[in-house]
Parts: structure tokens; C-alpha cells; sequence
């Protein structure tokens, strides 16, 4: 028997596939990192059977990509052509370290080496390949030594990402960018139609699965599962969503007449988690939410169906108001805006590569357009949330001074600000437990002052 056929992993569907083959799209997946596509896109299009084995090989890759970086470098000063590259790179990664290691080093490399030799694009390099990894099998403890002066491999992140972390958040940097290394426990929140937190949560334990209550509606467990074991998910008693993200509806709703019939815009609402539990707290709210693109309208669609709540769902640009406003003030705006998504990394394992260092800065400008845009449409006396899922302040605290200081009658009430997961946030609504373990996120409530 083939080395390569003697090491099945078994997917979702019971079926499996040879370990070599998952590297091969595991390596596909990190070279289009690299090129600027999501991995999420690239997960979607391959065949069922692959997805899971190619996601989990492709989060912890990307996690540890660049420490891989380092090594090569040192094993190859020239850099392999891209293909070659990403695929040495990504054994690189899942074997610089025995920790958390799901295959012995021997196993991965003898994979690596047959996916080289089993794909015309890197078949020619499969001595090259080879000769690589034995040689990091030798000298792995004197390899691995040598690359801890390096920022990028000891923290696995782009130098610039550090840089600027250590820049904005000087005591939390270090804490942030070791998170950004866990995978992110799932979250729900419970919709308190149906049953309250500590009705759900005996629910879940019944099926052996343990909890925390987390925020006001929140349960974070112990272990992931499929939605379709949750109870009551395909009904919408429940939702995913992390803690911090379920902040918004009731930080911009707080205080406000849950029977009362607000007009709510929700002005970047794909894929729908924020509209609807809008919805589920305020139910007689006029709530229109907007997406720039069609086909993520269709996402908020289908969450609404499934929860049962009605809204108006609209693909339109958020910052054209004139192509889709009808005049009337809305009461309150939820602006979760375009932004980086550095703290949702741990999450998204790829943003960090994909990002550039001036992404920032451009995205800090279409977050100031989107405020000055929707600000005029806002009641005197109405509320607007400003948040992103964003650790750099360049999206945040900066943004929102900038924007102060520019209109006079905006007032900055009680906000969380800059939520650093591990950090007790501020601003938080009364009824809140503490968040766990959650996302980074940005928050700032602004009310307009009444002429």
C-alpha cells in the first residue's frame, strides 16, 4: 500500500481522502490567500467531501504561516515559485511545532512530498520539496530557534500588524495578538420569544453540551455544534452570534419603549444578525436594512425568515441615501461599517494576510463618508451606533473624535468603545453578564441634540 493511501482522513459525510489530497487544496488555498481571496470564497467552491479536512488544515496553516515563512527562507533564500512555495510552507506550518499537532512531523512530510508529486504544477519540485523538509526534520530545534527574532514568526502576524498594535493597544498587544492564535468558542444568542436564557441552557444540557451566560442574551458553549442540533434553531428560538456583536441592538435601543413602532435603519446589515435581534427586542420597530450587495441581501433574507421577524431588505449603497431615502427621519441608525476586521481574526485566520497596511487608512475614509451621510438623516434627539470589528483606532476612537469635532451637535453617550476580549469593557447596558470570551469590536453611541 502507498504511503498516501494509508493515511485516510475521514470528512463530514463519512467518506474520506487521502492526507496528501487535503494538502493540495490546503496549499491552493494559502497560495490565493496570498493573491488577496478570501478563504471563505475558496472553502465554498471545493467539492463537500474536502471542505472540512481543507478548512480545519487551513486555519491552523494560516495561524502559523508566519513562522512557515521564516523557515523557508532559511531552507530556501530564493523563493520557490508560488505554487511550490505555499505547499512547502503549509507543511512547514503544521509541523514546525508537536503541539496541537494532529500528524506526526513523518507523516505530514511523506503527504507534503506526495502532493508535490501528484500535481503538475509543483510535480518538478517534488525533489526540491523533498530535500526541504528532510533537511527541517534534521535541523528542526536549530531552525526553530533561529526564526524567534523574528516578529512575524513569533507572533504570526505581518510586522506591520504588530507594529501597530503595539502602537494602539501598548498594555494589550501582546494578549490580542496570542487570542488571535485560539480558534473562537461558538456563541449564541438566545431569542427571549421563545425561551429565556436559563430555559435554553437547560436545554443544551440535557444534551450533555455546557454553558455560560454571557451578555444579557448570550450562551457560550463548551463545545462547537452543527446548527442543526441546536434546539429550535431552524424555528429561530436561537441564533449564532459572539458576544460582543450582540451588544449593538441593545446598546442603541437602551432605555427605549420596546412596544413603540421605531423607525430603525440598519445601514450595512449582511448577513442579518443585528436586524434581527433588533427585531426580537424591539418587534414593532419599522426597520430597514441595507446591503451594498444583492447577493448578501439574500443572507438577511433567509435570517429573517428564520426567526420570523419582518423587515425591508434593500441593496443600495448606504452612503447614496439619495438613491433609496424616502424622506422621513429614522429614530435610530446602526452603522456596523466596513472595516478591517482585525478583531475578528481569530475567526478569520486569513484577514491578517490579506490586509495591507494601508487598508486601514482608506477604510477609515469610507467610514467617515458613511457617517457624514447617514448623520442628516437622524432625528433630533435619535441615537446612532457607530461600531466595527475593528482593534486599530484608526477605525474607531480616531474616526469618531474626527467626527466629533466636525459636528457640534452630536454628543457622545456611555460607550463601550474599544472591547479587548479579556478586558472588563465600560458603557455596558445595567442587565449585561460579563462577555467571556468574545471578539474585538469597536463601539460608539452618538445622540443628536435636539434644536
Amino acid at each position: 500500500m502507498n504511503q498516501h493511501d494509508s493515511n485516510p482522513v475521514h470528512t463530514a459525510q463519512g467518506q474520506s481522502a487521502p492526507l496528501w489530497r487535503l494538502l493540495q487544496a490546503t496549499a491552493t488555498a494559502v497560495q490565493a490567500t496570498r493573491q488577496g481571496r478570501s478563504l471563505t470564497a475558496q472553502l465554498e467552491s471545493l467539492p463537500a467531501e474536502l471542505r472540512p479536512g481543507v478548512q480545519a488544515l487551513s486555519f491552523q496553516v494560516l495561524r502559523q504561516l508566519g513562522r512557515a515563512t521564516a523557515l523557508r527562507q532559511l531552507l530556501a533564500r530564493k523563493t520557490p515559485p508560488p505554487a511550490v512555495d505555499a505547499l512547502l510552507c503549509s507543511a512547514l506550518a503544521l509541523c514546525w511545532t508537536d503541539a496541537d499537532a494532529a500528524y506526526s512531523i513523518h507523516t505530514l512530510v511523506n503527504q507534503a512530498v506526495e502532493a508535490a508529486r501528484q500535481q503538475r504544477t509543483t510535480q518538478a519540485q517534488s525533489g526540491f520539496v523533498n530535500a526541504c523538509l528532510r533537511r527541517f526534520m534534521r535541523e528542526r530545534e536549530a531552525l526553530v530557534l533561529r526564526t524567534d527574532t523574528d516578529p512575524q514568526a513569533q507572533w504570526n502576524h505581518p510586522r506591520w500588524w504588530v507594529e501597530r498594535l503595539q502602537v494602539d493597544h501598548p498594555y494589550d498587544w501582546q494578549s490580542l495578538l496570542l487570542v488571535a492564535q485560539t480558534p473562537a468558542p461558538m456563541t449564541l444568542r438566545v431569542n427571549t420569544r421563545h425561551h429565556s436564557v436559563a430555559e435554553y441552557q437547560d436545554l443544551l444540557d440535557a444534551m450533555g453540551v455546557s454553558s455560560q451566560a454571557v451578555g444579557a442574551q448570550g450562551l457560550q458553549l463548551s463545545k462547537a455544534l452543527p446548527v442543526h442540533q441546536l434546539p429550535g434553531f431552524s424555528a429561530g428560538h436561537v441564533s449564532v452570534q459572539d458576544a460582543a456583536a450582540q451588544l449593538a441592538a441593545p446598546l442603541l435601543m437602551q432605555g427605549m419603549d420596546s412596544a413603540a413602532e421605531w423607525r430603525i435603519l440598519d445601514a450595512c446589515a449582511a448577513p442579518g444578525g443585528k436586524t434581527g435581534h433588533l427585531l426580537e427586542m424591539y418587534p414593532h420597530a419599522h426597520v430597514l436594512a441595507l446591503d451594498v450587495d444583492a447577493s448578501r441581501c439574500e443572507r438577511i433574507h433567509q435570517n429573517l425568515q428564520r426567526l420570523g421577524v419582518p423587515a425591508q431588505v434593500l441593496a443600495a449603497d448606504a452612503g447614496q441615501p439619495e438613491t433609496w431615502w424616502d424622506g422621513q427621519l429614522w429614530d435610530a441608525i446602526l452603522l456596523d461599517a466596513p472595516c478591517t476586521a482585525s478583531g475578528i481574526v481569530r475567526r478569520h485566520p486569513d484577514v491578517r494576510w490579506l490586509r495591507r497596511p494601508s487598508d486601514s487608512g482608506q477604510l477609515a475614509k469610507t467610514q467617515a463618508k458613511l457617517l457624514k451621510a447617514l448623520w442628516p438623516l437622524l432625528k433630533p434627539g435619535g441615537r446612532m451606533l457607530y461600531c466595527t470589528c475593528s482593534l486599530f483606532k484608526a477605525e474607531g476612537d480616531e474616526g469618531v473624535q474626527a467626527f466629533l469635532q466636525r459636528n457640534t451637535e452630536a454628543h457622545l453617550l456611555p460607550s463601550p468603545g474599544h472591547l479587548i476580549p479579556g478586558r472588563l469593557p465600560a458603557g455596558l447596558p445595567v442587565d449585561h453578564n460579563p462577555l467571556g470570551e468574545h471578539d474585538g469590536f469597536y463601539y460608539a453611541l452618538l445622540e443628536k441634540h435636539r434644536v
